[in-house]
């Protein structure tokens, strides 16, 4: 199992969560986020003061799937999210040891 965090712009997150919907792609978690990466943010004038605002607003949603479709969502995640200007975020994977479901007690990719 893997777990997949995306950094992605707030505007994306209607059109991600519709087509991970249409991908039978269930079980997410969406947190906004503050952050800056190449993107430094712009400078802001407030009062005569020149400020820089550096911590843009982003959405991240982390989901679990399987090894074998880690490719998959990726791909779909980038397909969707993706406008070519700087800024369209990043993908994270990592492994994850295990699932267990709560309520029945079963464990690995079936509890997903």
């Amino acid at each position: 199992m893997k777990q997949i965090e995306a950094i992605i712009r707030p505007e994306k997150l209607e059109p991600l969560k519709e087509a991970f919907h249409a991908a039978n792609v269930n079980g997410m978690n969406v947190r906004q986020v503050l952050g800056c990466g190449n993107q430094h943010g712009w400078v802001a004038h407030n009062r005569g003061t020149t400020v820089m605002i550096n911590m843009m607003s982003k959405i991240e949603i982390k989901i679990v799937v399987a090894d074998n479709q880690v490719e998959k969502i990726c791909a779909l995640i980038i397909d969707v999210v993706r406008t070519g200007e700087m800024g369209d975020g990043k993908i994270f994977i990592k492994p994850v040891d295990d699932c267990i479901r709560i309520r029945t007690g079963e464990r690995g990719d079936i509890a997903l």
